[in-house]
């Protein structure tokens, strides 16, 4: 009679726990499905040029002095 009832309690929880996951994940499922930007792989197919990217330019910037040595030489 204990087996049967410890079985039952088991089980019971095992259900329990499986509905619980499964209202999580639609709950979740709807906060995605809400969120306008929300594609399953965001960033694939969303180049529109075929081109190369751009390139990091060498060397320093044009204005690359300090701002007290460009007020000094006034």
């Amino acid at each position: 009679m204990e087996t049967a009832v410890t079985v039952a309690v088991v089980i019971f929880v095992i259900v329990a726990g499986m509905v619980l996951i499964h209202r999580l994940n639609a709950q979740h499922d709807e906060r995605i499905g809400a969120f306008r930007y929300s594609d399953a792989l965001p960033g694939i197919g969303r180049r529109t040029r075929k081109g190369p990217r751009a390139t990091v330019p060498k060397g320093p910037p044009a204005d690359a002095t300090p701002p007290e040595h460009r007020e000094a030489s006034r």
